[in-house]
Parts: structure tokens; C-alpha cells; sequence
């Protein structure tokens, strides 16, 4: 298809945490994020982390950041997405979105129901920044591979139709979805 944005895809990877920012304790979900997607891409990318504390400025500012002066293609935070008073990600993933993209959280709470009850306290979302996409996914290391194998099979498709970079996955890991013949170009105009 012609139109795709071919190369190295930038991969925005947010860690949201008060105690990892403030060095109490060492970031496990970034690195997970890491790990998850190096066995599930095919496609060359290169990762642009960040840790701030929770909060909805110190979220929207890292993720406008990331897209607008790193131009990452695609950016998943980690943390932050819960019930508690300090649990911001989300309204800071909506102030740096311009549309949002609600069945994400919906594919990411269902699938994390199958394995635990308490999935439904998760408030995660996703959204788009110009050419890229935002996806919230949960702090947990084993939590993330669930919800990366959720919705992996929708990024790279949704990247193409805004005009991203372009991400192939290993089928043996997880298959993304593509229509064999799309009529649009990428970035979704005729």
C-alpha cells in the first residue's frame, strides 16, 4: 500500500509512578513493556522511555513530549490507571489526546477479567495525538503481557490508518490483524 511511513517505528514507553520517580523503588513496568514487545515485533523500533510521578500534567506532558518532540509512533504508559486518589493516567492520557479510542480499555478490561475479579477497578484508555497512538496499559509485569496479547493485534492496523510508523508482529506470538486489501492509504483519506 502506498503511503505507509516505512522505517523505524518510535515506541514512546511511559512508566507512571510516585515511588519509581521518586527512586523508593525500581521500575519494573517499563522494562516488561520492553521484553513484551521485543518477542512480538518483527518490524525494526526503537523505544523512548520516561518515568514521572502519578498526575494528570506530569502524564499529558510526558506523552506530548513524546509524540510531539521524540515523534513516537506509539506510546504505552504503564501504571496509574486504578481507583486511588493519585491514579491519573488516564485524565492525563485524555488532556494530550485529540480523539480517544474507548475499545481499547474495553478489549484490556475484558481480557484481564479472565484472569482476575479486581480488572474492573482498571480505568485504562487509549487515544491519538496526532500520528500517534496512546494505550494505557496496567503496572504489573504479568499484567502487561496479558493486556499487550489483547490489543497487539489492533496497533499496527490502527497505526497504518493514522499514518504511523509501521509495526509487523511474529505470528508465532501474536498475529495482527490487516485487511488483505484495504481501500484506504494510510492515514485513512481516499
Amino acid at each position: 500500500m502506498s503511503g505507509l511511513v516505512t522505517g523505524t517505528a518510535r515506541i514512546g514507553i511511559l512508566t507512571v509512578s510516585d515511588r519509581a520517580a521518586a527512586g523508593l523503588y525500581s521500575d519494573e513496568g517499563g522494562p516488561a513493556i520492553r521484553r513484551e514487545l521485543a518477542a512480538m515485533l518483527l518490524s525494526p523500533w526503537k523505544s523512548v522511555s520516561r518515568l514521572v510521578p502519578d498526575g494528570v500534567e506530569s502524564v499529558r506532558d510526558a506523552i506530548v513530549e513524546l509524540v510531539d518532540v521524540e515523534r513516537c509512533d506509539l506510546v504505552l504508559t504503564t501504571g496509574g490507571t486504578g481507583p486511588a486518589p493519585r491514579d491519573l493516567t488516564p485524565e492525563g492520557t485524555q488532556a494530550a489526546c485529540e480523539r480517544m479510542m474507548p475499545g481499547f480499555g474495553e478489549m484490556l478490561r475484558a481480557r484481564s477479567l479472565e484472569q482476575v475479579p479486581t480488572a474492573i477497578l482498571s480505568r485504562q484508555t487509549a487515544g491519538i495525538r496526532g500520528r500517534a497512538l496512546i494505550v494505557n496499559l496496567p503496572g504489573r509485569p504479568s499484567a502487561i503481557r496479558i493486556s499487550l496479547l489483547a490489543v497487539m493485534p489492533a496497533i499496527p492496523y490502527c497505526l497504518d490508518l493514522i499514518g504511523a510508523g509501521r509495526l509487523d508482529t511474529d505470528s508465532a506470538v501474536v498475529s495482527a490483524f490487516r485487511p488483505v486489501a484495504d481501500p484506504l492509504p494510510a492515514g485513512g483519506q481516499p
